[in-house]
Formats: C-alpha cells, structure tokens, sequence
C-alpha cells in the first residue's frame, strides 16, 4: 500500500468508526466528531502532499486523484461547518457515510498517474477547482440534512413541527451559497478554457452536465423561494441536484473518453 493510500485508510477508520457509532445512538459528543474529523482531514492532506510529490502534479487527472482531493475538501469544510452552525448537526450521520463510500471507492481506484496536459497549469484552473470543491461541499452539507429532516418526516418520527421548521431555512441558505460558489466555478472554468483552448465553451460532457447541474439548482431555488411548496418537496428537490452534483463530479469525468474537448 502506497502512502497515499494509507492516508485514506486512516480516514476510513475514522469515518467507519464514528458512522457505526451514530448507527447505535446520535453521531456522538461534537467534539469527539471534531477531533476524529479533524484527523481524517490531515491523513488525507498528508496523502495529497505525498501523491503531489511523488507524481510532481496536483491531483486532478485520475479517478483515484479526484476521490482524494475531493475527500479532502468535503471533510474540511463539512467539520468546519457543523463546528460554526449546530442546526446542521443532526445531518452528521448520513455525511459520514457518505464519507466511507467515498474512501472506498478511493481505495478500490488505480492508482496509476497520468501525466497533465500544458492546459492545466494554470492559475483560473485553480479557481476553477477551489470554487467547485466548495460547491460540492456546501451542497451535499445541505443534502445530508435534507436527507435526515425527510426520513424523520417519512417514518413518522418528525411530523412538520417547529423543529422542522427551524432547519429548513439552513438547507436552502447553504444550497444558496453553493449556487453562488457554482456560478463562480463556470466562470473560472470558461476563463480557463478561453487561455487554454481559445474558446469559453465547448459543449463537451462535462461542461454540459455542470451546467445542467447549475440550472437544476437555479430553479429549484427560484422554486422555492417563488412557490409556497411542501417542505417534504423542497427537500427532495435538494436532494435530487446533490445526486446530479455527485454524477457530475464522479461520473462523467470517468465515464467519457474526453470529459474536456481541450484533453483529446
């Protein structure tokens, strides 16, 4: 096992742990969440730190590069989230699964290199990246308790009380904040695009699904804030961009021979 990968295993430990924890009772005492939140976040920046120094690259071309980098900045900013805003805490658990599936996935990936193109040494790809890692997390921040907030409803153990009421509004405050880092994010990207290819957009998959994705957000916003919707749906809608976020992310990079025209 390379040390990259080892980095991921501690991280797994962690989010293994603590998920089967809160399978039993809640995700446990906040601190103790911090703290093994907090280690799973440095073991997978020491993988990054290693792979970045082993290969002599960032870790953006590879599915198993991707996994890590993403794992990374998801566990950051989630552990800073519920560190500063409470209200989001009951999500804690379904976020740490989310976390095991995603380490797995990392671990189970070749972990072969393959060399960057000229095209991404750029510095708006870092803006690019920086500005859609920070959507992701935001947006799956709010999914994760959309997801608990509809169980609780569906299974009859949180009717539309107060309580439910009170949390709604951090959902849609952090997919708005999430739209704003998206918008940001097509931005760099169609800059980066112009330096390095001569043109803002292609229309290849990835560009394509990110802005589906952008727009499946916009108007589930302009929805909700519009329309007098049940909260139930609205929760539903939030979920349903996060999967099509997740797709966009994981998915097309990997399922298409070429996600950006400029790579062929």
């Amino acid at each position: 096992m390379l040390p990259e990968q080892i980095g991921i295993a501690i991280a797994l430990a962690c989010f293994l742990g603590l998920g089967i924890f809160s399978f039993f009772r809640s995700a446990g005492p906040v601190s103790l969440v911090l703290v093994l939140l907090l280690t799973a976040t440095a073991a997978l920046l020491a993988g990054i730190v290693v792979r970045w120094e082993r290969v002599g690259q960032g870790p953006f071309m590879t599915q198993f590069e991707v996994l890590l980098s993403n794992l990374f900045s998801l566990s950051l900013i989630y552990t800073l989230l519920i560190w500063r805003i409470d209200r989001i805490r009951p999500g804690i658990p379904v976020a740490l699964w989310l976390f095991v599936m995603l380490s797995a996935w990392a671990l189970l990936s070749r972990i072969e290199p393959v060399v960057l193109p000229p095209t991404f040494d750029h510095p708006w790809l870092w803006i690019h990246v920086i500005t859609g890692k920070i959507f992701l997390a935001f947006c799956m921040t709010a999914t994760t308790l959309a997801v608990v907030l509809l169980s609780q409803q569906l299974s009859g153990k949180q009717p539309l009380t107060v309580t439910a009421r009170r949390h709604d509004p951090v959902v849609w405050r952090l997919m708005a904040v999430a739209f704003v880092f998206h918008s940001f994010m097509l931005i760099a990207g169609a800059v980066w695009a112009h330096d390095a290819w001569g043109r803002y957009w292609s229309w290849d998959p990835l560009e394509t699904w990110s802005l589906l994705t952008w727009l499946s957000l916009a108007i589930v916003l302009h929805v909700r804030l519009t329309f007098r919707i049940p909260l139930a749906l609205g929760w539903v809608l939030a979920i349903t961009v996060f999967a099509l976020a997740f797709l966009t992310f994981f998915g097309v990079p990997f399922g298409s021979q070429a996600p950006h025209k400029g790579v062929m």
